[in-house]
């Protein structure tokens, strides 16, 4: 390997990382993965590495197998299910789905797999703050995520409803990338900045592209709008708590285009702010990345002395033997050790009550096995009135409740090792 090699080896190593879920479709009788090349050549301009997430079944119980995740990009898709932002049905006729179906055939092949990965990887990024950019069904991800609704079809429930010269045409099949559409930008909001240069101070308007059927209908309580269509449609929003792309804050969804405004006969921009999503939203995530990273760092330094050391060392073995009570079922005549932890927690403060319970409730100080196993029983009737309640709960629900527990585990590891640190701090040099 050259020398140019290495450093570009080395270069990718260190870049963050921006996730991109692909979309599907069939070509030649076999699925094929793709995710648009502007997207890729933007991030990758500013500073970051894509890292493509497949349209693969079970890609969803993997997630976990991309981190670091620094950032979160979603671009492309079909219509979302319903079910996840709406319980009620939609009202159209037989005949009015059928004519929607026919006329956005491409979009309203509705995919479940990828609705799952997406909304997954939305709600990681709200719950870690990950910086996030959602253009056109990304917008409606993110919204949907977070409490909000979609139109099921913008032209058939709100377009027809307003007066004529307000209507828009949000999808121009005739005219695919050349069709633009007014929007009216509001102040003081990133989109304003971004497209200053350009706006009339009096009509604050840009035109821009449109290629959706769908759209948001409620916005969730937390955005803020940055554009709307004549006819009333939000065409853009972000969170005003979450952006700061200095400090790797960015939360936001745009329902155009921006990296597809391009002349027809160059590559140019319609206006120059086009690209500055992509840049301000890359800046974001590489800030995240460095504030990621010094975390880590602190996370690592703390380094045990060898008495605590070894205090760890026999807690974790009696937490290891009552769990396998706890799981078997018997004892193992193992108490003598299991005594040893019980008496290690009572004389240490490096854990917290609530965990010296939880501990203590696994089996830290199991003393009767007749107790034990009254206990495990009350734990399987817990266990069964769980399932049965969770089994009438709706995805959304349930992926909000993993979502939390995800979230409390995190904090609780937090908490545990800024304890063990002060513990660290507070030992004696010898």
């Amino acid at each position: 390997m050259s020398k140019g090699e290495m450093a570009n080896s080395d270069l990718s190593m260190i870049l963050p990382r921006v996730l991109i879920v692909s979309r599907r479709t069939v070509r030649k009788n076999k699925f094929v993965d793709f995710v648009g090349e502007y997207h890729l050549d933007l991030i990758v301009s500013y500073g970051a590495v894509p890292v493509i997430v497949p349209r693969v079944s079970g890609v969803h119980m993997l997630l976990e197998s991309f981190e670091p995740i620094h950032g979160v990009l979603l671009c492309e898709g079909e219509d979302i299910d319903p079910s996840h932002y709406d319980a009620e049905p939609s009202g159209f006729s037989p005949e009015e789905l059928e004519e929607i179906r026919k006329l956005h055939v491409s979009d309203t092949s509705i995919d479940r797999e990828k609705d799952t990965i997406e909304l997954r990887l939305a709600k990681l990024c709200l719950e870690r703050n990950i910086p996030y950019l959602g253009i056109c069904r990304g917008s409606q991800v993110l919204n949907v995520a977070c409490g909000g609704t979609l139109y099921q079809d913008v032209e058939k429930e709100l377009s027809k409803k307003v007066p004529e010269e307000q209507r828009v045409v949000h999808m121009d099949y005739e005219n695919y990338d050349g069709h633009r559409h007014v929007v009216k930008v509001l102040e003081n909001t990133p989109l304003h900045h971004w497209f200053k240069d350009s706006l009339e101070e009096d009509k604050m308007e840009i035109m821009v592209n449109s290629y959706h059927h769908q759209g948001v209908r409620k916005l969730a309580q937390r955005f803020v709008p940055m554009a709307f269509a004549p006819d009333g449609l939000i065409e853009g929003f972000y969170d005003p708590d979450a952006y700061n792309p200095e400090e790797g804050k960015f939360i936001m969804g745009l329902q155009f285009h921006p990296e597809r405004m391009r002349n027809e006969d160059s590559d140019d921009f319609d206006y120059p702010g086009c690209p500055s999503a992509y840049k301000e939203f890359a800046k974001a995530v590489i800030a995240y990345e460095k504030k990621l990273n010094r975390s880590e760092c602190v996370l690592e330094a703390p380094k045990l002395n060898q008495e605590l050391e070894r205090k760890r060392r026999i807690l974790v073995r009696s937490f290891s033997i009552a769990r396998n009570m706890y799981t078997s079922g018997g004892a193992t005549g193992q108490e003598s050790e299991l005594q040893v932890g019980a008496e290690f927690l009572e004389a240490n403060t490096a854990l917290s009550l609530q965990q010296e319970k939880r501990l203590k409730q696994m089996g830290a100080t199991v003393r009767n096995a007749s107790v034990y196993k009254e206990r495990l029983t009350m734990n399987e009737e817990r266990e069964r009135l769980a399932r049965a309640i969770m089994g009438k709960m709706s995805i959304s629900q349930l992926s909000d409740l993993r979502s939390f527990y995800h979230m409390m585990g995190n904090l609780c590891s937090e908490a545990l090792e800024r304890k063990l640190q002060d513990r660290v701090d507070e030992e004696p040099d010898f």
